[in-house]
């Protein structure tokens, strides 16, 4: 069995603002990307079906996968069944008739259709965003209300509102649809993210011992168990690619987007704000 041991880094050698630069350029980035998408597309991430509406159908054919994308006409997501000659494809149009012809007319048999109204699509992402709203409302409220001083609350605050923007850039980057799974995976960040971060808040202000040492103890709990989940979400993304499951996909590389940005955010934003906090802002 691996054992994964972490290594103590050497705070000392770099200024809060050195810490900072990297995690808050890395952010300013990340909302350069969407507004540059939002004024391009309309939306800071473009949504899949479930938010949009349109059309899933599932064929049977011989044909190969770049072969069934290049003969169909409409702007499609091809994802084949493994284990079978079967794929499901998606596509945002809204004509079911017309689509079932074309995959008739390239001759492949069809399993099952169906299509998404977009006024459900409309509904389904108004109810997506007020979730993620409520739940990041939520938190920060908790979390002010838990540490009670602005800046240890601030800090984790920032950290996690960073956690989901980096994600959402990197979905544009990447070409990545916003579908539940990504939702999903987006509502998860916000608390994993409180969760890391009270960890180090806790450690560094709550419990007793010298401020470097208090940071490695929490980051021998904290880095493992982030580097844990990265490499799960990474074994359900090659799984669920592969089988061709539904929303685990987007699920698993969201996270994984985020818990490495949690990583940047926590030991290196979070922390900068700290020792600010401690050794030269109102707790001195």
């Amino acid at each position: 069995m691996v054992e994964f041991v972490v290594p103590e880094p050497d705070y000392d050698r770099y200024s809060n603002r050195q810490l900072a630069a990297v995690p808050l350029a890395v952010l300013a980035i990340a909302l350069l990307v969407l507004a540059g998408w939002t004024l391009v597309t309309g939306t800071p991430v473009t949504p899949g079906i479930e938010f949009t509406g349109g059309i899933e159908i599932q064929i049977e054919t011989d044909a190969s996968q770049s072969e069934v994308r290049q003969s169909l006409d409409f702007d499609d997501s091809v994802q084949p069944i493994v284990g079978s000659n079967e794929y499901i494809i998606t596509t945002q149009a809204t004509d079911t008739d017309a689509v079932r012809s074309a995959a008739q007319s390239a001759g492949y048999e069809i399993v099952s259709i169906q299509s998404r109204s977009a006024s459900f699509g409309a509904d389904a992402q108004r109810l997506a965003l007020i979730g993620i709203g409520v739940a990041f409302v939520g938190m920060s409220l908790l979390i002010f209300a838990l540490f009670r001083t602005f800046v240890p609350s601030i800090a984790v605050v920032v950290s996690a509102f960073s956690d989901i923007i980096i994600p959402l850039a990197l979905m544009n980057v990447f070409q990545i649809k916003l579908s539940l799974g990504a939702v999903a995976a987006l509502l998860m960040l916000i608390g994993y993210s409180v969760d890391s971060d009270i960890l180090l808040n806790n450690h560094i202000l709550r419990r007793r011992g010298d401020f470097y040492e208090s940071t490695y103890r929490a980051m021998q709990t904290g880095v493992t168990m982030t580097v844990t989940s990265i490499s799960a979400m990474v074994v359900m993304w090659i799984v669920s690619s592969l089988f061709g499951i539904p929303l685990l996909p987007d699920l698993a590389i969201v996270l994984v987007f985020g818990l490495t940005a949690d990583l940047m955010n926590t030991y290196m934003l979070n922390l900068s704000l700290l020792r600010w906090y401690k050794y030269e802002g109102v707790a001195r």
